[in-house]
This record gives C-alpha cells, structure tokens and sequence, in this order.
C-alpha cells in the first residue's frame, strides 16, 4: 500500500481506530472533508456524522460522535464522544432514541434542552444511516 497515512480515533472509553489508511471522510461543521496522505497540517472541529475509512481498497463506514480532528506529519488524530462500527448499532435501541429526540422537539424547551434534543435526533439518525449503509445489497 502507497501514500498512505496514519488515522488514529480516540472514545473515552477505548482507542476505536488505530491504523494506516488510504484516505479517509469526516464531516466538520463546514461539510464533509477527505483526507489523503500529505494533507496539509489542520485542526478542525467533527460533526456527528459516519466517517468512512478506506484501508486495502475497501471502504469501512463507522458511526461518529462530536469531537476535534488534528491532521500533521501525515497522522491524523480524532477525539471524539463516541465511536461505533456499524455491527455495534442497535438498531431498535437508535429508532427508540429517535422517538425520544423527536417528542422532546414537539415539546416547549429551553434552548440549551433543545441543542440537547437536536443533537441526540442527529447522533440516532446517523447510527442508523450507518447500520442501513452496511447491510447486504440484496
């Protein structure tokens, strides 16, 4: 493998990723980025979203929470809330998460409550846009 680079993914709780890459995608708040090797030195805040790695010409899509990105000297390191590969979402546990986001919205919130609502609708949808990204194409 060529031109790669070297993409760390730190939780609280585990280091989630550790390990060369070809390139890989994050969303920031400003959208989605790629990364290559040689990238120019960044830091950058992370948005939930699904970062998709790509390692030995396959791509791998995971699940990621809130967090910050460094990118120097071709190694890029993620903090973040959370981390799931796609056979770690429950599914039925995300829906119900959604369900609970959603009827928080309909109600009269603060607006603190309310980030806290959108942000919990947000990290559901996603878990599930990742679990549904990575089941067989029938």
């Amino acid at each position: 493998m060529t031109d790669t680079l070297y993409l760390d993914i730190i939780v609280p709780d585990r280091r989630f990723f550790s390990d060369t890459v070809q390139e890989f995608t994050v969303k920031t708040p400003g959208g989605e980025i790629g990364v290559l090797s040689g990238h120019i030195p960044l830091t950058v805040a992370v948005s939930i979203g699904p970062v998709r790695i790509k390692k030995d010409d396959q791509w791998r899509p995971c699940f990621l929470s809130e967090g910050y990105m460094e990118m120097i000297d071709n190694k890029a390191v993620i903090l973040a809330d959370a981390a799931e590969w796609p056979e770690e979402i429950d599914p039925d546990r995300a829906r119900a998460a959604e369900k609970r986001a959603r009827e928080r919205l309909e109600t009269k919130l603060d607006h603190l409550e309310h980030r806290y609502s959108e942000s919990a609708l947000q990290r559901a949808l996603c878990r599930l846009k990742v679990a549904e990204s990575s089941k067989p194409k029938a």
